[in-house]
């Protein structure tokens, strides 16, 4: 119906659906950790996906920054956010795992005062996908997939320091390397091997 037709779209309980409702709720997610921030309360966001292209998305990410919002990023292809910028986006840090397989899943998460909100979506954060295409995104509300998700889809990715590149704040992006004498931590290998040993987180 909502490809189709020219109906008003459904109001949806859980789903959050572009171009309707989507980058509005984005949104209000990333000001709502800036609210809690400025007000002393746990505030964090984490996001994988395969492009930051859209302005609202990023102004909104530079003031969650600026509030004091720690942000991490890991964003495969076009990143339009400098991370690190003082003043600007000095909380932000922003990675891409470039490894054997191609990284293809969108996971936000939101630390909402301690709740910890989780979200898969097709979508990634710029206008083509919240604005001019069917996109969905849905809440992961089993506290054991949950916690799956948070380590394998986001923890994981943001130890790698094998086959991650750091963004800078002058828009270059440099290698990671293991701290001297430290261990080599590489996502794809460590995902693969819990799948091998039959982990789940």
């Amino acid at each position: 119906m909502h490809i189709t037709s020219l109906a008003k779209a459904a109001r949806m309980k859980r789903l959050l659906l572009a171009p309707f409702t989507m980058h509005r709720r984005v949104l209000g997610m990333i000001r709502r950790e800036a609210r809690n921030a400025r007000e002393g309360k746990p505030a964090r966001i984490v996001a994988k996906m395969n492009a930051l292209t859209e302005e609202g998305v990023i102004r909104a990410l530079a003031q969650a920054s600026q509030a004091g919002v720690e942000i991490d990023l890991v964003v495969r292809g076009a990143c339009a956010l400098r991370p690190g910028v003082p003043g600007y986006s000095e909380n932000v840090r922003v990675r891409s795992i470039l490894g054997r397989f191609l990284e293809h899943h969108r996971v936000w998460y939101f630390e909402n005062d301690g709740a910890k909100d989780v979200w898969l979506s097709s979508a990634d954060w710029m206008g083509r996908n919240l604005f001019r295409r069917i996109e969905v995104a849905f809440p992961v509300l089993d506290p054991a997939a949950k916690k799956r998700v948070i380590e394998e889809g986001l923890k994981v990715h943001l130890a790698d320091n094998r086959d991650a590149w750091l963004l800078d704040a002058t828009g270059q992006w440099k290698r990671a390397r293991p701290a001297r004498n430290g261990r080599t931590h590489a996502a794809q290998d460590e995902l693969l091997a819990r799948l091998a040993g039959g982990a789940s987180a």
